[in-house]
């Protein structure tokens, strides 16, 4: 239940957060914090000045925990109620808020939507202090607070995970300071009169900058040797504590800097697959994250041979451009392979037609054969992917090979959880990489598939789009590094260990081992598997690594492939 931790005689204070999600915006730019005053003649005014902004940020391998504290002040001569916007990241997930109004600290409790707005109303109907938060877009929060009396100062603070994800081999954190107007249709403003108003104008945007200070310090423990490490969005201080940490201030000290996204870049090191282990021991449970890191520049004699098996939806919902789009991405991936890979085509609607009994090498007669099978293909009947990703699965897998699984659908299907499932318990045998193609894609299925496969989801709902996102899907998976990966633990007692297997090392994404583990650290990691056409070998020495409270976030990263896992299912 609610936790107020002081002076409770003071009455009850409700605070509750609401998880309210609805459609993401392609638009994710920012403009202003900003303050709707209700009062009771029906009219608003900004009258809550934002006094302070700062974040504490802590970075632990791929994972960023944040901690957002901000005051503001009822400067007015009544009680009133407010609405405060602020931003908030389009990849974070919020695990905990707090409010102080004098010295009155109430933590929140999470509860469904409609429960917690009843809850809300009821407080402020009886006069009682009390704040109800929503999510109304992904990266915009809205925190409604009932009967703030004069002169009080509102302290929040809000604590939030995010993962980083490197692109180009460079991992990007994103802070984002201010909230700007958002455009919503003309049917929909009725439900959305907030979120194009004065309140974002630039006119308070100038407003705040008069009384806001802004501050922000983020320590980074990387796990691997960081090769750079910048802001590219304000002056920092940069104090590199060693080869594999930093810490990084604000050079200007706590002035007026919340004007724009602070952003931070770093890049690891290293010429070859590198590796290293991040522990956090807590009070109950014990965390660990191992990360594999590929080298930065990659030979062609570090690529495995490769096995690629296309499976490509021609069901009647992909006619016309979907499929036109499908057999384009089809024949760009492979004309590009070598005559040591290897390669299969699966069409799938009703039933499931496959080019070859086993994948046939990358030959320039095998290459014909496979674009003329898609070019003879126009969309029709239903979509069965389950059965076509059961039968690619049961092709035979060429040893030595990294094999990779592309499915290209606009995901209208059903059997969604059985399709998860199914790649999970398949997770070491082949990497899998779904590609949305269409105007109404199935964003759940096909989110859903990358996640089940440890991969990277790509949309396409234009022609546009598609060429970009083929360019890059392209990039994405033709350089895998390590394959065949094997990972045990000697001396370790490992347990909710996630992924279940280790998915192969491509160029352009690092593979991250975590879990739990009991007792001291001890004893021996040790990853094998196949790089080019060499067996591969690491051990890592447990002894040599120690936990440290600055890895909490540890726990926070196993947390949220839990609930990702869920979320596939629910």
């Amino acid at each position: 239940m609610l936790r107020n931790t002081s002076f409770q005689k003071l009455g009850v204070f409700i605070f509750l957060f609401v998880c309210s999600i609805t459609t993401t915006f392609a638009d994710n730019s920012v403009k202003s914090p900003f303050f709707i005053v209700k009062t009771a003649d029906g009219e608003t005014r900004a009258s809550l000045p934002l006094i302070h902004t700062e974040a504490d940020v802590n970075i632990v391998g791929v994972i960023a925990d944040v901690k957002v504290r901000q005051v503001y002040v009822n400067s007015g001569s009544v009680a009133i109620e407010a609405m405060y916007v602020f931003p908030g990241s389009t990849k974070s997930a919020v695990y905990g808020m707090q409010m102080q109004i004098g010295d009155r600290i109430t933590k929140a409790e999470i509860q469904e939507k409609q429960k917690a707005k009843a809850t809300y109303e009821k407080a402020k109907a009886e006069g009682k202090s009390a704040s109800l938060l929503q999510q109304h877009r992904p990266n915009v929060f809205q925190m409604n607070i009932a009967n703030i009396i004069p002169g009080d100062t509102i302290i929040v603070e809000l604590n939030y995970t995010e993962t980083i994800t490197p692109e180009n081999g460079i991992y990007e954190f994103v802070y984002p300071t201010v909230v700007g107007p958002r455009y919503v249709s003309p049917s929909d403003l009725a439900d959305n009169s907030w979120a194009n108003n004065i309140y974002t104008s630039e006119q308070t945007y100038q407003a705040a900058a008069k009384t806001h200070t802004f501050d922000i310090n983020v320590h980074v423990e990387a796990g691997l040797e960081m090769a750079s490490i910048e802001s590219t969005s304000h002056k920092v201080d940069i104090v590199r504590e060693s080869l594999a940490n930093a810490e990084i201030g604000l050079a200007g000290g706590k002035g007026y800097e919340g004007n724009r996204d602070y952003i931070l870049r770093y890049q690891l090191a290293g010429e070859k697959i590198n590796s290293g282990m991040l522990l956090f021991e807590g009070e109950e449970e014990n965390f660990f994250m191992m990360m594999m890191q590929p080298p930065k520049r990659v030979s062609p004699d570090e690529i495995p041979p490769r096995e690629y098996i296309f499976i490509v939806d021609v069901s009647g919902s992909m006619n016309g451009f979907p499929i036109e789009i499908s057999k384009k991405l089809m024949k760009n991936l492979i004309s590009s392979l070598r005559p040591v890979d290897k390669f299969n085509v699966l069409l799938f609607a009703g039933s499931s037609e496959v080019m070859a009994e086993e994948s046939i090498p990358a030959s320039r007669d095998n290459l014909r054969r496979a674009i003329y099978t898609l070019e003879k293909q126009s969309g029709s009947g239903g979509t069965e992917v389950l059965p076509a990703l059961k039968r690619a699965l049961d092709l035979p897998k060429q040893k030595g090979y990294s094999r990779t699984v592309i499915i290209a659908t606009d995901g209208l299907v059903s059997l969604e959880k059985e399709a998860f499932q199914l790649i999970r318990e398949n997770l070491g045998e082949a990497n899998f990489f779904p590609f949305g193609i269409g105007k109404s894609t199935n964003r759940f299925i096909i989110d859903g598939l990358a996640h089940a496969g440890e991969g990277e989801s790509f949309l396409a709902t234009s022609k546009k789009e598609a060429e970009e996102a083929a360019v890059w899907f392209k990039k994405y998976i033709e350089s895998p590094v390590l394959t065949n990966i094997e990972t045990s633990f000697a001396g370790l007692d490992v347990y909710d260990v996630e992924p279940k297997s280790t998915p192969d090392i491509f160029a352009e994404r690092p593979v991250i081992v975590f879990g739990k583990y009991k007792g001291k650290p001890s004893g021996t990691v040790s990853v094998k598997g196949i790089s080019g056409t060499s067996p591969y070998e690491m051990s890592l020495d447990m002894s040599q690594f120690k936990p440290t409270e600055d890895n909490e976030a540890l726990r926070y990263l196993w947390a949220r492939q839990r609930i990702k896992i869920l979320s596939d299912y629910n």
